[in-house]
Formats: C-alpha cells, structure tokens, sequence
C-alpha cells in the first residue's frame, strides 16, 4: 500500500496558541510575565518547546542558561498537557482530505516531533486519532525527525510500503526528513512559516487541502 503521512503541528493543525500560552505559563513562575506573543511567535512555537524557551530566554537576556530551559521543559509540557486543545484547530478541509485519500486506497498516518503521548491525547480531543493507522511521536523511537526512520516507521503501521509514502509537512524538518528517506514532500503555505516553504524546494506545495488527493495521486502515480 502508498501511504501518506502527516506532520502535526502547523499542517493538520494549528497548535501555536496553546503552545505559546504554555511556554508563557514558564515565564511568568519565573516572574517575567508573558515573553512570548501567541501571533508574532507561532513560528517558533511550531518548532517546539525548547524553541520557545530559549527564544523568550534570548528576550530577556539570558540566551546562555540552557540550564534554566532544562528546569522548565518539563514544565512546559506539564502546562501544555493541561490545557492542550484550547485554542488549536485542525486546518480547514484537512479531514476531507484525509478520508478521500482513504477511499482512493491510501493508509493515513502521522508522524510528528511531539512526544506521542501528547499527540494521541491531541488528536483524540480534536476527535480525529481514529482516522489515522499510526502515530509515531519524538520519543516513539530512539530517533527523530529529520532522521528517516520515524517517517519509514509511521509508514509501516499504517500498512504501507515505506519506500511509497509521501510526506505532508510545513518545516525544513520535514523537507530534511523527505531527502533523507529519498521521499517526496508536500509544504503547506497556510501555516506560519508558509511564505517561507517555497524556498525549500519541496515536490509540491498545498494552498488548499482540497487540492491534496490530486497532488498525492500525481507524486505517488
């Protein structure tokens, strides 16, 4: 079977305004308030915890204490688990498009660099995880993103050859992970950083989920 396997946060759904407000959440048990900006920053927020701390760090001028972002990643995904669906929203028509590549015989999965717990439990408040034959998260394997494996992995469970895949995504991360597994890749325009994926050179870029099952049947024929 051909698979076709998404990234999570910034191209099923836009998780930036709750990961701000957890990394928040870290700046202001330091006593610094709210560092962070849920629009300005949602590139970064997409990126990760550790990018947002150390991005509010570099704000308030202490870029160096990689010791402090240590003490408060923990903290963060503690604050983030509290409170992980409250301003997310899967991106519209992304659903239709997945149950169309469904009906057409592709297997659906997932393969993001959020820790798996929280992506399941993610997923299963949006009331979408059933629609997906895997999930592969940061720490499902010793490796992640952009290595390949964790892509060939999600291909794997959700029945598919992982040399047939393509992978849907919005970073260099998943551009990165494409080459590596010699994949083609799909950037989506609408997330944060959307501007910015034509420089990437991906096989396709996604204005419109609707467009996507003709994009995948093309880069998969």
């Amino acid at each position: 079977m051909k698979t076709v396997i998404f990234d999570l946060d910034g191209t099923l759904a836009d998780t930036s305004g709750d990961l701000i407000a957890a990394a928040n959440h870290c700046f202001r048990d330091m006593g610094e308030g709210n560092v962070l900006d849920a629009a300005a920053d949602a590139g970064t927020a997409l990126r990760g915890g550790r990018a947002m701390l150390r991005l509010g760090m570099a704000r308030l001028g202490r870029p160096e204490e990689e010791a402090t972002i240590d003490t408060y990643y923990p903290v963060l995904l503690e604050a983030y688990g509290a409170a992980i669906d409250v301003h997310t929203q899967v991106y519209p028509r992304a659903m239709a498009a997945v149950e169309q590549l469904k009906v057409m015989g592709y297997g659906v999965g997932i393969c993001t660099n959020k820790p798996e717990g929280l992506a399941d439990t993610l997923l299963r408040r949006l009331g979408v995880r059933d629609a997906f034959g895997a999930l592969i998260g940061a720490d499902t394997l010793p490796v992640r993103k952009p290595d390949p494996e964790p892509l060939y992995e999600a291909a794997r469970r959700a029945g598919g050859d992982p040399m047939k895949c393509v992978l849907i995504g919005d970073s260099d991360t998943d551009r990165n992970t494409a080459k590596a597994a010699n994949v083609p890749c799909v950037l989506v325009t609408f997330g944060p950083a959307g501007g910015d994926m034509a420089a990437l050179s991906p096989e396709a870029l996604l204005q419109d989920y609707a467009d996507l099952p003709e994009i995948v049947d093309r880069l998969l024929a």
